[in-house]
């Protein structure tokens, strides 16, 4: 044990505990995502999330902390920072923490951490906004990608409809890296709520569609933008090509498959739309 690490175990009082602890139960079920988690908690696991989480100022429900695990100063640091706004600390052994911690080599910091509140009253978008929605998406690890595209790409926020993946899932979270602390991010209750909000804010619709004679790159875009991406499975909702105006936007697709992922479609019109709304008239 590091004396950095003496220190903050003497500083602030961390509870021993087990296996049948009830708090490592919730854990194993946050992990596993087998359970119903409606303060939206996701497990933090390594110094990397967690110092993701200390920048971001993430809300912490709890601090699991393995000593044996903590060799670095860096560790022992952090575990001082997150010690100090989390309520709720305890110390596992390395057999309980190791069957909690999905990490080859561990660091020895877990947390329950919260998923941040974005409020859509404050979102204020720009004349060069570009938005990412995402109507009916059902795997998690497409959302979480698509989220870490939107932080690469510089995409002003992405809104969720027809929701299908839990947000708080393990491969969502792991899939962002990190953006699903960051990214701007809004849910609304209906395509007609999300269209309606977005023609009050004077955003231009497109909608991709395989089906669209027109091309991405063709676009000129340009003014505010949001882009509709639909499920794996069903493609765009009907009701949006029913309850507002909007531009049909296809990819061209030169070889034998009729589409492509919708984590790679997203990163490829989120691009063009952020380069030519952002850049391109800069210069």
């Amino acid at each position: 044990m590091t004396d950095r690490l003496a220190r903050v175990l003497e500083a602030y009082a961390f509870l021993p505990i087990g296996e049948q602890n009830p708090k490592i139960k919730q854990l194993k079920g946050i992990a596993g995502n087998t359970k119903p988690n409606p303060e939206k908690l996701f497990l933090a696991d390594g110094i990397w999330m967690l110092s993701l989480c200390e920048k971001f100022n993430t809300p912490l429900d709890s601090l699991f902390l393995c000593p044996e695990h903590i060799r670095t100063p860096e560790a022992a640091a952090l575990a001082g920072k997150l010690a100090a706004r989390v309520q709720h600390r305890y110390i596992l052994s390395e057999k309980t923490f190791a069957k909690i911690s999905e990490r080859g080599q561990p660091d020895g910091l877990l947390a329950l951490a919260k998923l941040p509140f974005f409020d859509l009253a404050a979102f204020r978008p720009a004349k060069d906004a570009v938005v990412l929605v995402l109507d009916g998406i059902e795997i998690p690890g497409n959302v979480g990608t698509m989220l870490r595209m939107a932080d690469g790409a510089g995409v002003d926020a992405v809104f969720f409809c027809n929701r299908k993946a839990r947000m708080t899932h393990p491969k969502l979270i792991k899939g962002s890296q990190g953006a699903v602390l960051s990214v701007p991010r809004y849910e609304f209750a209906s395509v007609e709520e999300c269209a309606a909000w977005l023609e009050e804010h004077a955003f231009t619709i497109y909608l991709a569609d395989t089906r669209a004679e027109k091309f991405y790159y063709d676009e000129p875009f340009g003014k505010k933008t949001a882009l509709v991406m639909g499920s794996e499975r069903y493609g765009i909702s009907r009701e949006w090509y029913s309850c507002c105006k909007n531009t049909l936007i296809a990819i061209p697709m030169e070889g034998s498959c009729d589409s492509l992922n919708v984590g790679v479609a997203a990163t490829v019109l989120c691009y063009e739309a952020v380069k030519k709304n952002k850049f391109l008239k800069k210069k």
